[in-house]
């Protein structure tokens, strides 16, 4: 590769005033030309947009949840090679694909020995994920804590009693791959890079429809999870999923790779089996 671009949030979680300087160092010392761009937050996205345009070699993203997602969907399978670096609080894409590692070793690894690997995804409401989907009223709590983590208290506790309001009454109705329509109170979608019931290479989302009855079966799945065992309860119904159509009363809360969003009261599920090439240390 002879350009590799780094774009840096360095006002995201673990990333850093000292970050932008890292990476040059880096870059220097494995003899790659590129830039380390550091936009201020609210031109992290249009600065990603030019340098996804500008067509290097490869991007690497250092930043948070949302900002990965959306430089892989950028991209796309025709695009740069993208490196998501954990640079957040959560991490949920850069963990599937490096495991809980620093951002300065994955960064390493990538420059010294690094590969493309096609990742698959999902995509529901026109809006890609590579990790997972949660869709329905849990994903309420998600805002909560957002609200929290950014100190604003008063806030999280408004739509902590939201979210609790929301359970048991906003019940989802779907129908998957032409299956009989069912309802529930919430889904979840899987993707290959991370689900333990799919094989990487599978072609197919792991679904799954949780629907608990009340504050006890809420409880008995919260334990279940905890060990593992959430496949295993009886309020879940586990399959797989390549294309499906998800419909409510109201728009639908979600989470999308750990990202907080609305989506429309009706809205359309999709496997995608080429969704953006990652940049991949060629070691396991």
């Amino acid at each position: 590769m002879k350009r590799i671009d780094v774009v840096a949030n360095i006002a995201s979680g673990s990333v850093g005033p000292d970050a932008p300087e890292i990476a040059e160092r880096l870059l220097a010392e494995y003899g790659v030309t590129g830039v380390v761009h550091a936009p201020a937050p609210s031109e992290l996205i249009d600065c990603l947009r030019v340098v996804i345009d500008g067509t290097p070699d490869a991007v690497l993203v250092l930043a948070g949840d949302g900002t990965a997602r959306a430089a892989a969907e950028m991209a796309g399978a025709d695009g740069p090679l993208i490196a998501p670096l954990p640079g957040g609080t959560m991490n949920m894409l850069p963990y599937a694909l490096y495991g809980e590692r620093r951002w300065e070793e994955v960064m390493r690894d990538c420059l010294g020995d690094g590969e493309a690997r096609m990742i698959s995804g999902g995509e529901v409401g026109g809006r890609l994920f590579f990790v997972a989907a949660i869709l329905g009223s849990p994903a309420l709590w998600a805002t909560a804590r957002e609200a929290a983590r950014e100190g604003r208290l008063d806030l999280a506790l408004a739509r902590a009693r939201r979210a609790f309001r929301r359970a048991f009454s906003g019940r989802l109705r779907y129908a998957l791959d032409g299956r009989p329509k069912g309802k529930a109170e919430a889904l979840t979608f899987l993707c290959p890079l991370v689900s333990s019931a799919l094989d990487a290479e599978e072609q197919a989302l792991e679904a799954a429809a949780l629907d608990p009855k009340g504050a006890v079966e809420v409880f008995r799945l919260g334990m279940n999870a905890a060990l593992g065992q959430w496949r295993e309860d009886p309020s879940v119904s586990v399959g797989r999923c390549r294309s499906g159509r998800i419909w409510a009363n109201g728009r639908i809360p979600a989470i999308l790779d750990g990202e907080p969003t609305r989506l429309p009261p009706e809205t359309a599920i999709h496997f995608r089996p080429e969704a953006f090439r990652a940049l991949v240390p060629a070691k396991p």
